[in-house]
């Protein structure tokens, strides 16, 4: 039995119509109020006869961070793809990110480790990387530097990612993936969903600042491959281009032919925006437009190589351009 985690996020949603077009049965788990019907909607994406596949998902109810629901999900269960997480810039939300991404993370290596799971392919992400050298090329090898990702989120999945190595000191094979920014199609109203539903509605400002990309399906395609090698105990950045927020922008203006964002934001301006929008998020509770390290990275330029996971499974990545316009259909649609 293959248990997926985060079924109902981005990456889930798209990994869990990968696995019931190739398994009979598989199973994921979900918190008391998770929308299923998002999950439904993704595999309207792909198949006309939504029921014949989304019907071979086994639903349990259960929370990561609660060890008595994961009892249940754990039972017969042979490879594990850990996706779920907490993804926050907001410094009030760190403790929350600690909770879920680090303490859930050890839950689930520790189910594994106790019930014999075969391979775990974990989700981490870029955040990881250490990216304090300019003009440098960031791969597997750029190890964690806390001096300079102190913000919450790059801690708690760099803490998360220590719980998976632990795992693999008590003979728990295990994968983990590093993906750059996730494009694909659903959530548009959650992570880089927000780029397609913004911009179709006239966004009007971009910046030039530069980070990895990647297909949430040529993401999943790795990680199928990678579970169903001989490889284990290897991490993998996963990106298929670098690219410029502006560049990305217009790829999906054109796609909507909507009218290309011409206000460039500059690194004052995005000082300004991140204090003023700090005051009603306090006070009514409101996401902010802009968290102070938001603020700076949208400006980063940062290159990341993909060649380990080029070489290790034989990987083509699909243009960049090609999955916007894809994910672009599916907005429209």
């Amino acid at each position: 039995m293959i248990l997926v985690t985060g079924g109902t996020g981005l990456v889930g949603a798209h990994l869990l119509v990968e696995l019931t077009k190739q398994h009979d049965k598989v199973r994921a788990i979900h918190r008391k109020n998770s929308n299923l019907d998002a999950v439904k909607k993704v595999f309207s994406y792909y198949f006309d006869e939504i029921d014949s596949f989304y019907s071979k998902i086994e639903w349990l109810e259960a929370d990561i961070t609660q060890t008595p629901s994961l009892e249940r999900a754990f039972v017969g269960v042979t490879y594990v793809y850990h996706c779920a997480a907490l993804i926050s810039f907001a410094s009030k939300d760190y403790q929350k990110m600690r909770k879920i991404n680090i303490e859930g993370t050890a839950n689930i290596v520790n189910f594994s480790i106790v019930n014999y799971v075969k391979k775990l392919c974990f989700v981490s992400s870029i955040a990881t990387l250490d990216k304090s050298f300019s003009n440098k090329i960031i791969d597997e090898n750029s190890d964690f530097n806390i001096e300079k990702s102190n913000y919450g989120y790059a801690i708690t999945k760099y803490g998360a990612e220590m719980e998976v190595w632990r795992g693999t000191q008590e003979d728990l094979d295990v994968v983990i993936v590093n993906p750059g920014i996730i494009l694909g199609s659903g959530f548009w109203n959650n992570g880089s969903g927000k780029f397609f539903s913004k911009i179709n509605k006239g966004l009007k400002y971009y910046t030039e600042g530069i980070t990895g990309y990647v297909g949430v399906k040529d993401l999943v395609k790795s990680m199928l491959k990678l579970m169903n090698s001989d490889i284990k105990n290897e991490r993998f950045v996963l990106i298929s281009e670098n690219k410029s927020y502006e560049e990305v922008f217009n790829h999906i203006s054109d796609q909507f032919d909507k009218k290309k964002p011409s206000v460039k934001v500059s690194k004052l301006m995005s000082e300004i925006i991140w204090r003023i929008s700090k005051v009603p998020s306090f006070i009514f509770g409101i996401e902010p437009i802009l968290t102070k390290h938001s603020a700076k990275s949208i400006h980063n330029k940062y290159y990341f190589s993909n060649e380990k996971i080029k070489k290790a499974i034989g990987i083509k990545f699909e243009p960049l351009s090609e999955t916007i316009k894809d994910v672009c259909r599916d907005f429209k649609n």
